[in-house]
């Protein structure tokens, strides 16, 4: 079984879901730390959703701030989706930290 850690990243999430990680098939991963960064001059409200399930739903960030969304570690199985939305276009930029399993 081999343990790889990998940082996955989004740029520019807006009001459109947009997924940030996906399992790879055969694959288990433990997300250890997630991020998100407003990138635009005004409050932004953010929502994640792990495998379907809200993580953080609607939660304020300011301007120029960041939100580490996750506090302690979440197993994700293969397929599972990190999906980010904002309520402003173009207002997040997300990193994902995980360690695969194969």
């Amino acid at each position: 079984m081999a343990n790889i850690f990998k940082n996955s990243t989004d740029t520019g999430v807006g009001t459109t879901p947009s997924t940030s990680y996906t399992v790879p098939a055969t694959t288990t991963s433990v997300m250890i730390g997630m991020t998100v960064a407003n990138t635009v001059s005004q409050q932004v409200i953010v929502s994640v959703q792990v495998a379907g399930v809200y993580l953080v739903k609607e939660a304020p960030v300011p301007a120029g701030s960041s939100l580490s969304v996750l506090d302690g570690k979440i197993i994700l199985e293969a397929s599972d989706t990190v999906v980010v939305t904002s309520n402003v276009a173009s207002s997040i930029d997300v990193i994902v930290s995980i360690l695969e399993q194969t």
